[in-house]
């Protein structure tokens, strides 16, 4: 009998993107040609491959687990469900409505100060959106310290920890950009802000998964 992505990995269908990648690891390091010469190893590093890069993509996921017909983790209580109804409104949705305001904006605002980065009128609207992004990332962190996050979201909040990290340290790069000019804090800041795009879509299908 064939085995699915989950089984190949060795993990449940709810793991979390980490554990996924984590399990990953771990079998290449068993299966890779280099270090294990078995005739059978090219088509185990195949299955893992594909494994590995149906599950460590949310969208190719999410239709992978409706073509098995898998459902979410198992309905939660009462209590907990009236729990994570109040973590989401009070933080998890707030924290999403305040990443869209940092993060979708970036690439118009690189585009348009790319026209002069040493115009004074550009380079103060670049600025001021690093400014209201410190803003906005403050607020975020305050909404994530608001309230215990029920255990069912430790992993949607496991995230969105990660996400306002990696945004922490772009603005500070953008910052950087803005004393120097050094296209390096630039790149930087854009691989930071993708790491955080990540973690955000990450949090989203975490979120809509939880029943």
């Amino acid at each position: 009998m064939a085995r699915n992505h989950y089984q190949t990995l060795g993990v449940n269908h709810w793991a979390e993107p980490a554990e996924i990648k984590q399990a990953y690891r771990k079998l290449v390091k068993v299966h890779h040609p280099d270090r294990n010469q078995h005739k059978d190893n090219h088509e185990q590093m195949v299955a893992i491959n594909q494994a590995y890069a149906v599950l460590s993509n949310p969208q190719a996921r999410a239709r992978y687990d409706q073509s098995l017909g898998l459902s979410a983790k198992p309905k939660a209580n009462r209590r907990q469900v009236d729990s994570l109804t109040a973590w989401q409104k009070q933080v998890s949705d707030p924290i999403f409505a305040l990443l869209e305001r940092i993060i979708d904006p970036l690439h118009q605002k690189i585009e348009d100060l790319s026209a002069d980065p040493f115009d004074d009128e550009l380079l103060e609207v670049f600025t001021a959106y690093i400014e209201q992004c410190r803003h906005y990332h403050s607020q975020a962190q305050g909404y994530l310290r608001r309230l215990p996050n029920p255990r069912v979201a430790a992993g949607v909040a496991s995230h969105l920890f990660h996400c306002l990290n990696a945004l922490g340290d772009g603005i500070e790069e953008l910052h950087y950009f803005t004393m120097n000019f050094d296209d390096r804090h630039l790149h930087m800041a854009q691989e930071l802000w993708r790491r955080a795009e990540e973690m955000r879509t990450y949090a989203r299908y975490a979120l809509a998964n939880l029943g």
